[in-house]
């Protein structure tokens, strides 16, 4: 039989290691529209072996439970945190979500959605607005002509992105590339 030796300094070493990763994810996770402290919850929770209650995650990130509660909720809505059920436990408890694909796929394709209606939106109050002045304003008729040729081919990006969008929510991106 083998036997290990216990070296706290092992330890100190993983959690190390552990809070490095941490610290880079958190950094990162600007991208997601997140603050450093919602990617150092992400970081704790995705490291911890049981589901944690607000309350333990205050404690463990030292930050209020008000904040706590924010960050889990930006969590849970990106797909990167659930909530989970443990008899005997009244409180709320939450663990990381490991599918990364998913949370990727749920806040871009949430933003871009959003991105997408407001310049179809734009687009359309653009149009009304050049077809009105091209009524008024003949001799500008070779510049509005021009913006409209533009935003024609504006609405036809936004058509591409939203069609990129669903095959994102689909899942019909992993037949084409696949997850790793």
């Amino acid at each position: 039989m083998e036997t290990t030796n216990y070296e706290p300094s092992l330890d100190k070493r993983l959690q190390h290691i552990r809070e490095t990763f941490i610290h880079e994810l958190s950094t990162n996770l600007h991208l997601y529209g997140m603050n450093e402290s919602t990617g150092r919850l992400y970081g704790a929770l995705l490291f911890e072996e049981n589901a944690l209650t607000l309350d333990e995650m205050s404690d463990h990130l030292g930050m209020s439970k008000t904040s706590m509660s924010t960050s889990i909720r930006q969590l849970t809505e990106a797909n990167m945190a659930r909530k989970v059920w443990q008899k005997g436990v009244r409180k709320d408890l939450y663990t990381s979500e490991d599918d990364w694909y998913s949370s990727f796929i749920a806040i871009f394709t949430k933003q871009w959605r959003t991105a997408i209606e407001r310049n179809r939106k734009a687009s359309v109050e653009m149009e009304q607005e050049l077809r009105s002045l091209l009524e008024k304003a003949p001799h500008l008729t070779d510049q509005i002509k021009i913006d409209l040729i533009k935003l024609q081919h504006a609405n036809g990006y936004y058509d591409w992105i939203d069609d990129f969008v669903t095959i994102l929510e689909s899942g019909e991106i992993f037949k084409t590339l696949p997850k790793k």
